[in-house]
């Protein structure tokens, strides 16, 4: 799942050009409504309402529809003085927490246009982001269109240069699966695009709605793509206390996820199965799979010395985190160390996640992460 899988993508791909089938620079692009959820996001609002609307899309033809989740910082005074110059956008307050979910499927239902821009207030547009979204729902076979996010800062003290490279290789691997198949296995939610005709609400007490809206898309024989030239910027933690809180909420959903489509994992599902099995579902269960090996390790090793290397390997490399965050109160940091511990995270947190799903989700409003800015 981490190694092979993006081998195969890799070979399978080579030669092949991306979807063909989009709008020209002058034809008529459809209206779209931007749907965003806020809670406290003073300190990025203004730099998200400024990047969205410089913007290259034809600004007659954009709806936006903030939901702030009873904010109570000055989130709603920053956006009601944008209201002034940019009369497009429309502010639908909450006045009790209501949860990111919860206000997405509002939003949505308020929407007028046919085309629905998901996006997070701390991932800001280029000016060509929104119509290289779009111009790929020409061909009507397409229902979702991700855009390519990228983490612009990396600090050498914390863990934004993995995020970052783990977004290059994520979305790698989405763009090439959206190439093979039309079956990108998720969306990352700060940024993507999809007809309404394919919308559903998400379940009022799921977590992660766009790996959920994606699979509805795949569910309904439509085609998820990733599109490389709709670049956005997203800011991420880079204190490794947030980003496994994130992981481990993000998890919580994947599970949650996992078990309302698995029907698409059966072989009969063809290349979305195949897609869904290598990217996803294997690596939600490699937890257990490193759990298993490490204890068949250790018996086996009574009676191999192979066995024996393999088990002592493991053990030193689950030592590692340790002696990485020691080497980091010391102002060492080995980016070697810091990729295998960064792997060990994301597992603990899926791990974490997964006793959280089987506890049951009581709560799915949010908090934002840390910002860096």
């Amino acid at each position: 799942t981490y190694f092979l899988y993006p081998i195969l993508l890799r070979i399978l791909t080579a030669g092949r050009s991306a979807q063909t089938l989009i709008a020209g620079e002058q034809e008529h692009v459809p209206s779209i409504s931007i749907l965003l959820a806020v809670y406290n996001e003073e300190i990025v609002i203004a730099e998200k309402i400024e990047s969205t609307f410089r913007t290259t899309y034809p600004t007659g033809s954009i709806e936006w529809l903030i939901g702030s989740d009873c904010s109570t910082d000055h989130t709603e005074e920053i956006i009601n003085r944008y209201i002034e110059k940019f009369p497009q956008i429309r502010l639908v307050r909450f006045n009790q927490r209501t949860g990111k979910i919860g206000i997405m499927n509002e939003l949505a239902a308020m929407a007028s246009a046919p085309v629905l821009i998901f996006t997070d207030a701390n991932v800001f547009f280029t000016e060509v982001t929104l119509r290289e979204l779009v111009k790929h729902f020409k061909d009507q076979a397409v229902g979702l269109v991700a855009g390519n996010i990228i983490n612009p800062l990396v600090k050498p003290d914390g863990i934004s240069r993995q995020e970052g490279d783990y977004l290059i290789y994520e979305n790698r691997m989405k763009y090439q699966e959206g190439i093979l198949w039309g079956a990108m296995m998720g969306a990352f939610g700060g940024c993507y695009a999809m007809r309404k005709d394919f919308f559903s609400p998400t379940p009022r007490h799921f977590i992660v709605d766009d790996f959920y809206l994606t699979m509805q898309v795949l569910e309904k024989n439509g085609k998820a793509i990733l599109a490389t030239q709709a670049i956005c910027y997203e800011d991420v933690s880079n204190k490794v206390r947030e980003e496994f809180r994130r992981k481990t909420r993000i998890a919580t959903g994947n599970f949650q996820n996992l078990f309302r489509f698995v029907g698409l994992l059966s072989p009969a599902k063809g290349a979305v199965a195949f897609a869904f099995w290598s990217h996803k579902a294997l690596r939600w269960i490699g937890p257990f799979l490193l759990i298993i090996v490490y204890f068949s390790s250790f018996v086996l090793s009574f009676s191999s010395v192979f066995f024996w290397s393999c088990f002592l390997i493991q053990s030193l490399l689950f030592l590692v985190p340790l002696i990485d965050s020691i080497l980091g109160s010391m102002q060492i940091h080995l980016k070697v160390l810091r990729y295998i511990s960064h792997f060990y995270l994301m597992n603990a947190a899926l791990l974490n996640g997964f006793f959280n799903y089987l506890s049951g989700v009581k709560n799915n409003v949010w908090k934002p992460t840390e910002r860096n800015q």
